[in-house]
This record gives C-alpha cells, sequence and structure tokens, in this order.
C-alpha cells in the first residue's frame, strides 16, 4: 500500500540530482570579478586649437588589461585596445578647458576606476594663420634601457606660437609634448630594434613643419637574443625617375644574397644577386613614375643564411623630384 509514494520520491531525486550538480560545477571556471588597477600618469596636452594630446602608464590585471576608456567631461569620447596608451581627443572648440580621466577594462568586462581628472585648455583658434612653424632642428636621442629612449632637439619657431611638438616613429605620430619642451622619454619600445624617429613642430592652426632630421635608435637586446640582423646605414636618394638606395648588408656567417624591399609599409619587391653579392655596401636603384613632390618610406630586410628573413632596417623617407 505504501510503495507508490517511495518511487516517487526516488523520482525525484534522480530529476533533481543532475540540476544541483551542473549548478554547482559551473564547467570548473571561476568567473573573473576582479577589476584592472586605475591608469596612472595620465596627462593631457593641448596639440592644437581643437585638439588634445591623453597619455597615461600601462594599468595592470590579474589576466590582461583588453582595452582602455578616454572620457571627457564624464563621457567616453575613445575606446582603444589594451596595447595602446596614448590618444589624440579631436572636435573639441578652441579657448576651452577640458578635463579627461582613463579607465582600464579586462576580457571579461571588468572596468578599473577611473584616473584622476587631469586638465588642459586649447588654444584660441587663428584661421588666418597658414604658415608653419620652421622645422626643429639638431634632433638626437639617446637608449634608456631596453625599452625607452629619450629625445632632444632644438626649438622651432612661428609667427604666432608653436603649440606641440609631434614625434614620428616611421611616419606614424606616436607622442605630442608642449610647444614649450624640447625634449621627451618614448616608452613602450621592445629590445632589439631599430627605431626611426622624426619631429615636427605644430601651431594652434593645426599648420605642421617639415619633418627634423631623422634619429636611428636601436634598443639592445634582451638577454638571450641572438645579434641584430637590420641592414645598417640606409641612404635614399631621389632622382629625376627613380630612387637610388644604397646600404650596408648585415654581418652573418655566410652570404646575404637578397633583400625584401619596403615602399610605404608594404613589400614592393625582392632584390636578388644571382652571383656572388657585392663586398661592402649594397646598392639598388628603383624606377618610379609618380609626379614629382610624392612621398615615400623605404626599409630594407635581409635573407639570412639559414633561409629566414632578419630584422628591418631603419626607415628612411624622400620626396620624389
Amino acid at each position: 500500500m505504501h510503495r507508490p509514494p517511495t518511487l516517487v520520491a526516488l523520482v525525484c531525486a534522480a530529476v533533481l540530482l543532475p540540476v544541483t550538480l551542473t549548478a554547482c560545477g559551473d564547467d570548473g571556471k571561476k568567473k573573473d570579478t576582479e577589476a584592472p588597477t586605475t591608469p596612472a600618469g595620465v596627462t593631457a596636452q593641448a596639440g592644437s586649437a581643437t585638439s588634445v594630446h591623453v597619455m597615461w602608464k600601462p594599468a595592470t590585471d590579474d589576466a590582461a588589461v583588453t582595452g582602455y576608456e578616454v572620457h571627457q567631461q564624464g563621457r567616453k569620447v575613445k575606446s582603444l585596445p589594451g596595447s595602446t596608451t596614448m590618444v589624440d581627443v579631436e572636435g573639441l572648440k578652441p579657448g576651452t578647458a577640458y578635463d579627461f580621466t582613463v579607465r582600464a577594462r579586462d576580457a571579461a568586462g571588468n572596468f578599473s576606476q577611473p584616473s584622476a581628472a587631469v586638465s588642459a585648455t586649447t588654444p584660441a583658434a587663428k584661421p588666418e594663420d597658414k604658415k608653419a612653424p620652421t622645422t626643429p632642428a639638431g634632433l638626437r636621442g639617446t637608449v634608456d634601457g631596453e625599452r625607452a629612449v629619450t629625445l632632444t632637439w632644438r626649438a622651432a619657431t612661428d609667427d604666432a606660437r608653436v603649440t606641440s611638438y609631434d614625434v614620428y616613429q616611421e611616419d606614424t605620430r606616436i607622442h605630442s609634448v608642449a610647444g614649450t619642451e624640447t625634449t621627451t622619454r618614448v616608452p613602450h619600445l621592445r629590445p632589439g630594434t631599430v627605431y626611426t624617429f622624426t619631429v615636427r613642430a605644430r601651431d594652434a592652426a593645426e599648420n605642421s613643419s617639415p619633418d627634423s632630421n631623422a634619429v636611428d635608435l636601436t634598443t639592445p637586446a634582451a638577454p638571450g637574443a641572438g645579434p641584430n640582423t637590420a641592414p645598417t646605414d640606409l641612404v635614399a636618394t631621389a632622382a629625376k625617375g627613380n630612387i637610388e638606395l644604397t646600404w650596408t648588408p648585415p654581418k652573418t656567417d655566410g652570404a646575404v644574397k637578397s633583400h625584401e624591399l619596403y615602399l610605404n609599409g608594404k613589400m614592393a619587391t625582392t632584390i636578388v644577386w644571382g652571383a656572388e653579392p657585392p663586398a661592402g655596401r649594397a646598392s639598388y636603384t628603383m624606377t618610379i613614375s609618380d609626379p614629382p613632390g610624392t612621398r615615400y618610406s623605404v626599409k630594407l630586410r635581409a635573407k639570412l643564411p639559414d633561409g629566414k628573413w632578419g630584422d628591418f632596417s631603419a626607415q628612411r623617407t624622400v620626396v620624389t623630384r
């Protein structure tokens, strides 16, 4: 008489048991609830009448920082990948004060606390100003450890005022400092890598000067790394209808018989010597058909005796005649 209720109880236990195991197991993964640290060292510098350069030190996380948000007056204006620690906020009003904060994000969507607010005031606009500042002269640099360099230059002049200096690495603007400064430290570089830097001056009307002289700096190799395999002393000269290149191939245990030539960041051709490669400096003439005034960025890398491609040379910029 009492067996049916017993059977019903057993069926209920069988149904409940998997539900309990599923809820407790959660695939063995612990949910990430730890937020990244708050970005420190945030700075804001007006680059022109309508832009501000914001920069900060990398945040840390128990897993990884996957992104940053830049807020202006409490409103998000930029979302950036975790590898980026600087940005230009543009489209601002001339002669206006702005506050900026930065916060970090991880892959689980946890956000850090906002950084301390920093302020910058854009200079007044001068739309009639069409004259660019003079070229910053005497750019030089020193290597500061495995991952940073320090650059210095002589001040440029302008008919109004130099509002900022823009630092370029291989034709990409990577940093800006105030127009009153003539030195800066560039961090977050890679060990054992050659970098080419130039500087341009900018005024409030967004007029930029020509490039300064280029400076090549090679960071020390990491412990245990092999020798640098980049071609050195690359010289690019524009002539009518062509660009003439000369360089010194890397020193290796065997002959370097070919190089890849990159033009504006893309592989353009492979330079191959059919017989024994030239001793000492190598040369190559590249025919061009673009009109005078066309700007090219040129760099090389060698094919090593083991069949692998070596490090890139410093980059050179040349303008066609």
